[in-house]
């Protein structure tokens, strides 16, 4: 069986995202939470489950088979469920997913170094750095693209929820915690993918979580 090693459910949020592409591929897997940053983190992550990707989650393996890196476990688990569950069809749609998950995938250091993940906390808004809100404006942009191009079928970017929604789902997060005004347009899929049943199981699992790490529950600063 596939095994899963991500971090806190509550501040981790590239665990999310390989999370919620093993709960996409349909395929039975064992969910194993490592805590971050308490006191045996630095033992823990030397161990032989995460010397591969040098002790950061997710990591998932398939007996001796290792993945690593959020993207690339999307990739792996498409095509281990039969290649449907995570892009377009469409050649133009899967694409623009394609290119809109690498960006996400390496971009946005601004939106989040300012803005850690906290799925507990709702802070109220505040003045939000310029760099910060260019980067938001691109994701407002890209977003717009994908429903007027693609996003007719259903709720999400492209229609179905697939991986451009999964690499996209902790910023709806982190959009939400910091109370970061959005296009109006966007209201409606953030809210899809926060009432998608992977996200309300992730979510209510943050909460039970009794893990607090100090240094990603400080509200955030004005710009």
């Amino acid at each position: 069986m596939l095994k899963l090693f991500i971090g806190n459910k509550t501040y981790s949020s590239w665990s999310l995202r390989g999370w919620l592409a093993a709960k996409q591929s349909g395929l039975p897997f064992e969910e194993i939470v490592v805590p971050l940053y308490d006191a045996e983190w630095d033992r823990r992550r030397e161990g032989d489950e995460f010397a591969p990707s040098s002790g950061k989650v997710p990591i998932l393996w398939d007996d001796d088979i290792v993945v690593w890196d959020s993207l690339a476990i999307i990739e792996f688990l498409n095509e281990r469920s039969g290649g449907d569950k995570f892009w377009p069809q469409d050649e133009a749609a899967r694409a623009m997913a394609r290119s809109m998950a690498a960006e996400m995938h390496s971009s946005y250091a601004n939106l989040r170094r300012n803005h850690s993940m906290n799925i507990r906390q709702v802070y109220a808004q505040t003045e939000i750095a310029p760099e910060v809100t260019s980067e938001v404006d691109r994701i407002m942009e890209l977003w717009a693209q994908a429903r007027a191009r693609f996003g007719g079928g259903g709720d999400f970017l492209f229609g179905e929820f697939g991986a451009v929604d999964i690499m996209f789902a902790p910023v709806i997060t982190r959009f939400v915690t910091y109370s970061i005004p959005v296009a109006r347009f966007a209201l409606p899929y953030m809210e899809a993918v926060l009432n998608h049943p992977f996200m309300q199981d992730w979510i209510a699992a943050a909460q039970e979580e009794e893990w607090v790490i100090e240094k990603f529950e400080a509200p955030p600063q004005s710009a």
